[in-house]
């Protein structure tokens, strides 16, 4: 045979080195150069030695032209004409410092012109980015019929686009083309200029260089051509083996061939070799024949490589262009063709670049397309739609039709066409008789299905072949036993893959005289059965796999055989390869045989395969044997002759007898096949098979395949023998051991230790009694259990498991993982056989008594004997769950006990980690733990973060991952694991004793091809035990349901519900569950969806029987609704009311899942059909669904679980997250109303000082509206913004609609609050008209008088003192003269005028004067308690005398005094509430009305006060006519005492406004400095000019104080807004920083205000803090706020000095024209008063004035520079006030157990119910028991989780505390929920203030209320730092 050796070119080997440069056209001194400097350069070696090929490259352009822009700054190629020989590029070398030279063949027309004199690196295909199929397909071809088939591996595809255009568009279309290789594509710009773009390009060039190991030549080009024309040249009847796509490549574009598109995406056809292909003594072959599929070498580097090393082909290179031929052995030959069908075949499947071993199962456990059931399946799909189906249990993927190439031709295409067409009939007939005329044959057959399997197989990589025998046995398939290489031929057997299989059967067994029925459960790798064996010897014409077929199950193909659909006489991979099926029994009358055999199936001629052939029937108990006759001639007869005298009893079938069987000797027949019947054969060979195997035989196992030399067993590999090894060591700690004592030996963590915790941790949640010391003595055992977990979590099993974990490299992990699994499951095998075995029996024995409505003691007895079998079945069940069960109640218990991680502990704390990675990788984890029925929070939350940590997109950290989840619900074994597991390919537990106990969750990944339709990353699915019916459990397993249902529904965005079977009304208990738990989510606003299942129905065909079944579905949910609705108390009808529900859509049908009766029926082909069909409508559904982020599944985890350990699921369930948003909603409103009142503050601040100035008499709402208008707008944008882009914008909207509501009625209320207020400023300036009139008169006479006095004393200028004198005198005189006919306005005496009111409402003297001074009246709202038995004790000196004083304010209706023994009782806690809440209430009414009056305006009158104490009195009969007692007269007395008391400072301050703005004298006072001023520059003969320049300085001085510091007081409330946390965030934030001040302070009078009066302290808080901040903290920055705001001033003033100037100068006018230029420039910025300027006419020079006025300014600037802040106080704006207004204008209702206040930042958030994220002991507040003194200590959270009741006063009877809603309105609108996470504050305050509480409340902690000892070791440090927590956000 003669060879062409394209490895080698002209010239020799060409080793490609780094250093090494080499090219033709440069010279040898360069090249060394060259190298000198790389060797040199050290960087330049590294990089060499990470990319080797760093020597000179030639490149070819080709392609369009119009795909490149040349040009001067193009690196490729600046030069746009063709060139014969290659250019040296600089740019290149410039770049990247190799010598790489280009040659330019762009757009050659004509191919005689084409120069290519040189070797060639990479030919550059350019393509433009619009380029389609046939483009690229019809250049390719041309191109190769230019440069011949070697071509093809030196190409490079570019594909180009403009600068702004997107790439990578074309891919698609370039994928489909087999010629087109994905890892030699490159993009980048047609101008060639990107840096990056080049240098990426010549990496990918570098990298096709290494892998041709030459380069180019016109050698190849030629040869290809010589082939081709041989080819040619041949016969037609010579035989030729060619693919392909050598024939596509002898096309020119001008003729190509007509089926050349036939197959889809271009791929071009191939003629299969026949499975035995005939022997040739000759065969000529083309070394480029490997390139299948036109890809070439490259694509299958993995198989050329493997033939290499077999010694497939030992070429030999030389120089010179002459052919080199070399002999190639026969053997070697057969490889070489062998090689080829395996690239070949490998190819049109697309699998190519995953042999072998490259496909694993996370390319599949993942959400992809939908699976291909119809005839749409391309041969490129074939191998991926395979798998699907196979993992959906859909046994019809070994028969899946493939789509005909042309569409056109429909389903006649495939049936060849007679070229005899157009003939006349005559001829037509000769055709129809003659088997030589030519036909259309197809090319090419369709893949033989065995391939598709074997193909796949061979590219699985270990756990994916695991996964595909585990599917095919449960599929009843045939699976490989021994299994040549496709290469090779070596044979392995896959042992490893079957280690997954388990199988149950049953057989009938003699014992004691009776027959019993023996279930054997085991992994089949364990199984030690019979084994048959099948062999052909020669051809046959009958079917050796479908005899065997009909001896195992008739109906089922378990092997595949000729006449399966898509079976072809081409097939690869199969041949030589042994198949092993297993026939299991039922213990029925129905069973083929008694036990459980083995059938093995050699495919092929077992002539041919000796060593299978030994193998096989070495290790048969019996062995078949089929031959075409039976005769001594043949060459099967030394075969049969050796079998024959072997002692293995052997059955020999002829082909050509038709004789039944007879008996040659002893354990020997023989048996005719001809003319037979397949069922008669069928039943005589089942009898004879049955009969051999009854007596003595050889048993097999299949883990005894490992002691057969010759044969390669998978176990042996490395990295599974590691696995093996590191878990033999660890389970061989379990050897010997009773299987029921392991668990409890050495995972004591999970045993009793947990489910003690659980018990005690529900406990907590129902507590009795003394309810704080028995949750302290609970709490306590929780501590000591965790204590005992973790002395007992170091056992040599959990040690050697997580040793392994932590230490192994991931790839011996994940087989470690797998073999502990499978060591473990083997452990109970036996056990677990007989102990379900009698739970079975049992189990019936019990249904039996219940039948029969039996109620005797014998039925109790019976089901004690179940539930010790089952307590024995949960013992002896132990799988990997337990072990990660183990680890995580390690790593809950070190958490709680916060210990550090150490090695003698197994290093916890890294255990959520390894859990993650398994979780990641397709590892289903436990949910909840189903033995304790407990979800353990701790470890779950540690796990889930480590899973979000590791799937964070490195890309975007900020994004969060989202999924979807599903949940499904059912009863018990009604398939929901084994439905997920076929819809997802999961791994969830469905054999036999290893029922889902719990919940478990598994992600799959959403593939990226369908990503773009889903706003989610992964689907996390969790599978749940199964439900009970109530009939056939007690109350607690209903319980247990009840919670495991709602639980599962809330976390699902989608529940499946699974019903097994037709008939709802046996689903009745379930469903109502089910209902039940929904409607607790339609109630605590979780809406998920559900889609029903019935699973095992008969005929799902039945349209009619499935409306049907819909119609009573639906009855029976409206049913169960309108019961549950009854016990949740909820107003719904139907179903449909609870969730969006059509029972049209919602509810789908299933096949039932076996094909017959199990063990040996397959999968019903329906049943996967339905999985997908329902697959489709969850995905479908699913899209149209946000998911949820991994951070909130997490929180709705803690939420439902805690909420469900209460009875009242609904009132104790909390969204932690719907709470974190709704927290950061309260702070962006927060931020928004701000902005809106800073703004408003401006323009307030702005009009209130144009009043002043008199420029305006009236505000209209409208302009304020208009004002604010634009700022409105914005924060409107602003909150469109958030709502429409916030991550939880589907929370957000719930809020959206009520808080733009808020913000509008916000602004409205704020604007109308600023008219009003000016209103009053302008009312207030009408009222002092009189007065202003009045000033300019005065100030006009003063002025003159000053003038005329100047005038007269100018020579006593020079005399200050004498000046001073004579201006006191007479100034006095002047004021007199001026006020001659006014009456001066009287300070009031408030003191003298509240002893009038009171005589006037008829109060004793003494009562007054008494209560005065006393002094006590001032604490009349904090005083603990307002009826105390008067107490001898003389406590006077006591600092807490006030409160111990006794004095009695409450008297009984009856007459009763203080002293008999009814009053003797302390008054009911909830009476002295009411009556502070009554003072309160009194107070703030009072002051209301009092600030009504127009003090300011119109001055003070003693009637005010009158009106209010008649008030207060009215509030008080009104208040005691619904007691039983009455409020005594001291009372009254110091109620109205500490009235007058609040109202007075506010009347002091109004009066004070309205005598300076009203009192001429006091007006007049007040000028005297300022007109002395005037006088004094006068008398020292200053001009006009220059004294009216010193009166508008002192103007100035006095405005520009008072404007600086209001400016100042906004800018500081705003920067303390920012900056100041206490004042940032919301309402809650506020209350921490109160309650820590409080705590630093331990200021327990503080603490007693804030907890009767919180807005108060909140108020004196935040008052505190402006001053720290202000004067201490950040007085430096105040300062520079204050010093701006000056600055600021003076820019204006100065502005105006210059505007009113040159207004004045421009148009010629006088002073009076300059004062009104100046004011009115600065009439919204100071507040200037009237100018007098009628002594002044004479100012002429103005410019002058203006010096004269800047040069004072100046003056007063310094001056104000060096202002104190203290200064601020004296004016109209307060920053503390203005925060004050901004901060508590929110909720303050408080809890009525403990007086916690509601934390919502909104004052009215109805319909939001009032709630506090911690509240308190009802200590704090002073609750007692009843008719004692003893403190009631218990917090709120804890009394509405427990039994007990308070005493309702209103109602007169005892309300449970779990009932405190319907105690009316001031209890319904409070949300408690029942919390074990208690503030240590409040334990804390209550230790820390224990005497002071007893004095003040004259209560006692003492008896019940005794403060647990627990409480007492919270440092002060704790409880500051445990307020954290309530601000603290959860994670989203």
């Amino acid at each position: 045979m003669e060879e062409n050796s394209d490895d080698t070119a002209a010239g020799g080997e060409r080793e490609y080195k780094a250093g090494c440069l080499t090219s033709q056209t440069h010279n040898n001194a360069e090249l060394e150069e060259s190298a000198a400097k790389a060797k040199c350069d050290p960087m330049n070696n590294l990089h060499e030695a990470q990319h080797p090929v760093m020597s000179a490259l030639t490149l070819v352009l080709i392609g369009d032209s119009n795909s490149i822009e040349i040009g001067p700054k193009n690196i490729l190629i600046d030069h746009d004409e063709p060139t014969k020989v290659d250019q040296f590029s600089s740019k290149l070398y410039d770049l990247c410092g190799r010598h790489i030279s280009v040659i330019n063949m762009l757009g050659f027309p004509n191919v005689d012109k084409i120069p290519l004199n040189q070797e060639v690196d990479a030919f550059l295909l350019l393509l433009p980015n619009n380029v389609h199929s046939g483009h690229y397909k019809g250049t390719m071809q041309w191109l190769e019929s230019i440069f011949g088939t070697a071509f093809l591996s030196y190409v490079i595809t570019v594909e180009t686009r403009k600068q702004g255009e997107k790439c990578g568009s074309a891919l698609t279309v370039l994928k489909a083309n087999s010629s087109f290789s994905e890892k030699r594509y490159h993009t980048c710009t047609r101008d060639m200029m990107n840096e990056n773009e080049i240098t990426a390009l010549l990496e990918t060039i570098d990298v096709m260089v290494l892998e041709n190991k030459q380069r180019y030549t016109r050698l190849m080009c030629d040869e290809s051509k010589d082939q081709r024309e041989d080819l040619d040249n041949k016969p037609d009847d010579e035989e030729r083996v060619e693919t392909g796509t050598e024939e596509m490549k002898t096309e020119s574009p001008a003729e190509p061939k007509e089926n050349s598109d036939d197959h889809p995406g271009g791929e071009s056809e191939y003629n299969p070799v026949p499975s035995e292909p005939k022997e040739k003594d000759i065969m000529e072959e083309s070394s480029d024949d490997t390139a299948a599929g036109g890809e070439g070498e490259h694509e299958a580097d993995s198989l050329t490589s493997r033939t290499n090393n077999n010694d497939t082909l030992n070429l030999e290179m030389s120089g010179n262009k002459d052919k080199q031929s070399v002999n190639i052995s026969e053997e070697t030959d057969r490889k070489k063709q062998r090689q080829k069908e395996t690239e070949t075949l490998l190819s049109r499947l697309h699998l190519q670049d995953r042999y072998p071993q490259k496909l694993s199962p996370a390319d599949f456990l993942q959400i992809g397309l939908p699976v291909k059931h119809s005839h749409d399946v391309s041969e490129k799909d074939l191998a991926n739609t395979f798998l699907q189906r196979l993992m959906m249990l859909d046994y019809r993927a070994r028969y899946i039709p493939v789509k005909q190439d042309n569409p056109e031709l429909g389903s006649l295409q495939s049936v060849p066409m007679s070229n005899s067409d157009d003939t006349e009939d005559s001829d037509d007939l000769d055709a129809l008789f003659n088997n030589d005329v030519d036909f259309d044959q197809p090319k090419q057959s369709q893949v033989h299905p065995m391939d598709v399997q074997m193909a796949v197989f061979h590219c699985s990589n270990s756990f994916l072949k695991l996964n595909l025998i585990t599917k095919l046995s449960q599929c009843q398939y045939a699976l490989p036993l021994l299994v040549p290489d496709p290469l090779t031929r070596d044979i392995e057997c896959p042992l490893w893959t079957f280690r997954q299989i388990i199988k149950t059967w049953k057989i009938n067994e003699i014992k004691a005289n009776s027959t019993t029925v023996t279930m054997k459960h085991m992994p089949i790798c364990k199984a030690e059965t019979s084994m048959v064996s099948f062999f052909r010897l020669g051809s046959l014409s009958v079917s050796k796999s479908q005899l065997m077929n009909s001896l195992i199950n008739e109906r089922h193909n378990t092997f595949f055989h000729r006449n399966c659909p898509g079976s072809t006489k081409s097939c690869h991979l199969i041949d030589g390869m042994a198949e092993i099926a297993w026939y299991f029994p039922a213990a029925t009358t129905d069973d083929s045989f008694t036990d459980c055999i083995a059938f093995c199936n050699l495919r092929g001629d077992a002539l041919l395969l000796e060593k299978q052939r030994e193998i096989l029937t070495e290790r048969s108990s019996v062995n078949v044997v089929l031959v075409p006759t039976l005769e001594k001639s043949q060459k099967s007869t030394g075969v049969i002759s050796a079998l024959y005298k072997f002692q293995k009893p052997l059955i020999i079938l002829v082909a050509d007898s038709d004789r039944g069987a007879i008996k040659m000797k002893e354990g020997k027949y023989k048996m005719g096949l001809k003319d037979r019947s397949q069922s008669d054969v069928s039943d005589e060979l089942k009898g004879l098979i049955g009969n051999m195997l009854s007596g003595p035989h050889t048993t097999f196992k299949l883990e005894s395949v490992t002691e057969v030399t010759g044969i390669r067993v998978d176990e042996d590999d490395e990295v599974c023998k590691k696995g093996k090894s590191a878990a033999m060591d660890m389970v061989g700690l379990l050897q010997g051991m009773d299987v029921l004592k392991i668990k409890g030996t050495f995972l004591p963590c999970q045993g009793q230790l947990w489910h003690k915790w659980c018990r005690t941790n529900k406990e907590l949640y129902h507590l009795k009694g003394d309810i704080e010391e028995e949750k302290s003595k609970k709490q306590q055992e929780l501590t000591q259990i965790r204590r005992d977990q973790c002395k007992a979590s170091s056992s040599k099993l959990m040690k050697s498991f997580t040793d392994s974990l932590l230490s192994l490299p991931s790839k011996d992990k994940e087989y470690y993982l797998k073999w502990t699994q499978i060591l473990i499951d083997s452990l109970s095998t036996d056990d677990l056989s007989l102990i379900l075995q009698r739970y079975d029996e049992k189990w019936s024995e019990v249904l039996d008594l219940k039948k029969k409505r039996d109620k005797s003691d014998l039925l109790k007895s019976k089901q004690n004997e179940l539930e010790q079998i089952s307590n024995e079945l949960q013992s002896v069940t132990f799988g990997l769950e337990h072990m990660f069960r183990e680890m995580g109640q390690i790593y809950e218990a070190h958490k709680s006990q916060k210990t550090r991680t150490t090695s003698r502990q197994n290093n916890w704390s890294k255990y959520p980690e390894l859990a993650a990675d398994l979780m990641i990788s397709g590892h289903p984890m436990e949910l909840m733990d189903g033995d304790a029925g407990h979800v353990p929070l701790t470890w779950i939350s540690g796990l889930l973060d480590e899973v979000i940590k590791k799937l964070k997109d490195p890309q975007d950290p900020q994004k969060d991952l989202r999924v979807f989840v599903l949940s499904v619900l059912g009863v018990q074994s009604s398939g929901k694991s084994t439905m997920l597991n076929a819809m997802f390919g999961l791994q969830f537990a469905v054999s036999a004793g290893r029922c889902t106990k719990g919940a478990f969750m598994q992600l799959v990944k959403v593939s990226e091809e369908i990503k773009k339709d889903f706003k989610f990353d992964y689907i996390l699915v969790v599978d749940t035990e199964g439900l009970r019916a109530q009939e056939l459990a007690g109350k607690a397993t209903y319980h247990h349901d009840n919670e495991l249902a709602t639980f599962v529904v809330g976390l699902g965005n989608m529940t499946l519900i699974n019903i097994f079977g037709e008939n709802p009304a046996e689903m009745q208990d379930v469903l109502q569950i089910i209902v039940q738990a929904f409607m607790r989510m339609k109630k605590v606003k979780l809406s998920p969806s559900c889609v029903f299942v019935h699973q095992n129905v008969t005929d799902i065909a039945a349209a009619e029987r499935n409306m049907d079944g819909k119609r009573r579905l639906q009855e029976k949910l409206d049913q169960m609704t309108q019961l549950a609705a009854k016990e949740e108390v909820c107003d719904v009808e139907c179903f449909s009311d609870v969730i969006a529900f059509d029972v049209q859509k919602d509810v789908k049908y299933f096949a039932q899942l076996w094909e017959g009766s199990p063990p040996m029926a397959p999968p019903n082909p329906g049943y996967s059909k339905s999985v997908q069909e329902l697959k489709t409508i969850i995905l479908s559904k699913a899209s149209q669904s946000e998911g949820i982020t991994l951070k909130h599944f997490k929180t709705k985890i803690h939420d439902l679980w805690n909420a469900l350990m209460n009875e009242h699921f609904v009132f104790s369930f909390k969204n932690t997250l719907e709470i974190a948003v709704y927290r950061q909603l309260e702070i962006q409103y927060g931020n928004w109303t701000w902005a809106l009142r800073s703004n408003l503050l401006t323009i307030e601040n702005q009009l209130h000082t144009t009043i002043e100035n008199g420029k305006l008499d009236k505000i209209e709402l409208n302009y304020l509206s208009r004002e604010m208008s634009t700022k409105y707008e914005e924060i409107k944008k602003e909150m469109t913004i958030y709502f429409k882009d916030s991550r939880d914008k589907e929370m957000l909207v719930q809020w959206q609609g009520r808080f733009e509501n808020k913000i509008k009625e916000f602004l409205e209320d704020e604007v109308k609050e600023v008219k009003r207020k000016l209103d009053e400023v302008i009312q207030q300036k009408k009222a002092c008209k009189k007065l202003d009139d009045e000033k300019t008169e005065f100030e006009n006479k003063l002025l003159q008088k000053s003038k005329e006095l100047a005038h007269q004393l100018r020579d006593k200028a020079t005399d200050e003192k004498e000046l001073k004198k004579e201006f006191d005198s007479f100034w006095s005189h002047w004021v007199t003269e001026l006020t001659a006919d006014t009456k001066p306005i009287e300070d009031i005496d408030l003191e003298e005028d509240k002893v009038k009111i009171l005589e006037q409402l008829s109060f004793e003297c003494c009562f007054i004067n008494e209560s005065k001074s006393r002094g006590d009246y001032k604490r009349i709202p904090i005083i603990g308690n307002y009826f105390q038995k008067p107490s001898n004790e003389n406590k006077e000196t006591s600092k807490k005398s006030w409160m111990k004083r006794t004095w009695q304010y409450v008297q009984q209706k009856t007459g009763m005094t203080s002293t008999t023994q009814k009053a003797k009782n302390v008054l009911e806690h909830e009476e002295q509430e009411r009556i502070r809440s009554f003072i309160n209430d009194v107070e703030h009414q009072s002051l209301n009305a009092i600030k009504t009056k127009p003090v300011a305006t119109r001055g003070y009158r003693s009637a005010y006060l009158l009106e209010v104490a008649k008030n207060v009195q009215n509030s008080m009969t009104e208040f005691e006519s619904e007691r039983t007692y009455k409020l005594t007269k001291k009372f009254t007395v110091d109620l109205l005492l500490y009235v007058f008391d609040r109202a007075a400072s506010w009347l002091i301050e109004s009066h004070k406004t309205y005598k300076m703005n009203n009192d001429a004298h006091t007006y007049l006072d007040s000028k005297k400095d300022y007109y002395y001023i005037i006088f004094r520059s006068f008398c020292k003969g200053n001009s006009s000019a220059v004294v009216f320049g010193e009166l508008i300085c002192e103007k100035l001085k006095v405005s520009t104080v008072e404007a600086v510091c209001n400016k100042t007081a906004i800018d500081l409330a705003e920067e303390m807004r920012c900056n100041v946390p206490a004042f940032s965030g919301n309402r809650m934030n506020l209350e921490k920083h109160v309650l820590k001040s409080l705590a630093e302070k331990k200021d327990f009078d503080g603490f007693i205000t804030y907890i009767r009066q919180p807005r108060t302290q909140a108020e004196t808080f935040i008052k505190e803090e402006v001053q720290k901040y202000i004067f201490t903290k950040q007085k430096g920055r105040a300062l520079t706020i204050l010093k701006k705001n000056v600055d600021d001033i003076k820019i204006r003033v100065s502005k105006a000095l210059f505007t009113a100037t040159s207004e004045v100068q421009e148009k010629g006018g006088n002073i009076n024209m300059w004062v009104k230029e100046f004011s009115s420039f600065l009439k919204t910025d100071l507040t200037l008063g009237t100018i007098c300027c009628q002594n002044f006419g004479d100012i002429k020079e103005f410019d002058f004035l203006k010096e004269e006025i800047e040069n004072g300014l100046t003056s007063i600037m310094e001056e104000m520079s060096c202002i104190s802040l203290e200064k601020m106080k004296e004016f109209r704006l307060q920053p503390d006030q203005i925060l004050i207004d901004q901060l508590c204008k929110c909720c303050w209702v408080k809890c009525p157990f403990c007086a916690a206040v509601c934390t919502n930042t909104l004052e009215d958030h109805d319909p939001d119910d009032h709630s506090v994220p911690f509240h308190r002991s009802t200590a704090v507040k002073g609750w007692h028991k009843r008719n004692t003194k003893i403190m009631s200590i218990e917090f709120c959270t804890t009394k509405v989780a427990s039994v007990r009741r308070f005493y309702h006063r209103e109602s007169e009877t005892s309300i449970p505390y779990k009932e405190y809603r319907t105690a009316g309105p001031r209890y319904k609108n409070w949300r408690i929920t029942p919390d074990e996470s208690k503030l240590p504050y409040w334990k804390w305050f209550v230790c820390q203030f224990q005497e002071q509480l007893e004095d003040h409340y004259d209560l006692k902690f003492e008896g019940r209320g005794e403060i647990p000892s627990e409480w007492r070791n919270y440092s002060r440090e704790d409880a500051i730092e445990s307020l954290d927590e309530m601000f603290k956000q959860p994670e989203e």
